[in-house]
């Protein structure tokens, strides 16, 4: 939503300065260029072979066994770069391109989501403070953007309820940075075992370390955005209230 957000607000709604559309702007110009390099590093190492030949689903299986942990299943997921670990189902998903793939990024991927695994069962704290704001989000995804432009509507006369739209959207901000570092120890604990178990080697280790820190910085940039907007609905929330 963040960057689209601005769409519902008319130009001349009790607006900050230029500079905060510049500041959206760059945001979303970021977002591009970071995705851009992520699909091309994921093309680029998608053609460089494992040393060992295992595929996606074989290292995911490997670092769950390594680790102790055999109530998690790994399973197929159709679609591209959708791969993801279900604390709810104990389910590593790898997509099209991971499960059956026996290249550097695959397994790079496959150890990131067994990363989340290894967190969920050695209660990370973060990634337990994520799954306990799962539903509170679901609920705020879905209404605050209505809320938001209502309470920008009805701000003279009802200024609580683009309070209350603020609040919720805060709630999504909260989730997007709660989630930072679930993904960059995720990341950390794939190459460090990825390395320790010799899975990689001294060519294809900085690869794999490349391509889950590009998956990172989206997240920084989606944490940093959304918190540009929030920042953005209170100056509104302010700018509305001193014209009372």
């Amino acid at each position: 939503m963040n960057v689209l957000t601005l769409y519902i607000v008319p130009s001349y709604h009790y607006g900050p300065s230029m500079m905060i559309y510049v500041i959206f702007i760059g945001f979303a110009l970021l977002s591009w260029i970071i995705q851009k390099v992520l699909q091309s590093k994921f093309k680029k190492y998608s053609k460089i072979p494992m040393p060992g030949g295992m595929t996606g689903k074989e290292v995911a299986e490997m670092m769950l066994r390594e680790n102790g942990i055999n109530d998690v299943t790994v399973q197929h997921t159709g679609g591209q770069l959708t791969d993801h670990y279900n604390p709810a189902t104990k389910i590593v998903n790898l997509s099209d391109d991971v499960y059956q793939s026996c290249s550097i990024a695959a397994a790079a991927v496959a150890a990131h989501e067994c990363g989340h695994a290894v967190q969920h069962a050695k209660a990370y704290a973060f990634l337990t403070m994520r799954s306990k704001l799962v539903p509170v989000v679901s609920f705020a995804s879905q209404w605050m953007q209505w809320v938001l432009l209502a309470g920008i509507i009805f701000l003279q006369s009802f200024p609580q309820l683009l309070l209350a739209g603020i609040v919720l959207f805060a709630l999504t901000t909260l989730f997007s940075f709660i989630t930072l570092p679930v993904e960059i120890n995720a990341s950390r604990r794939a190459v460090a075992w990825l390395s320790n178990t010799g899975i990689t080697d001294r060519y294809t280790y900085p690869m794999a370390t490349d391509a889950l820190r590009w998956a990172a910085y989206t997240y920084v940039v989606a944490a940093l955005s959304s918190l540009a907007t929030l920042v953005y609905y209170i100056l509104i929330f302010l700018g509305g209230r001193s014209r009372n």
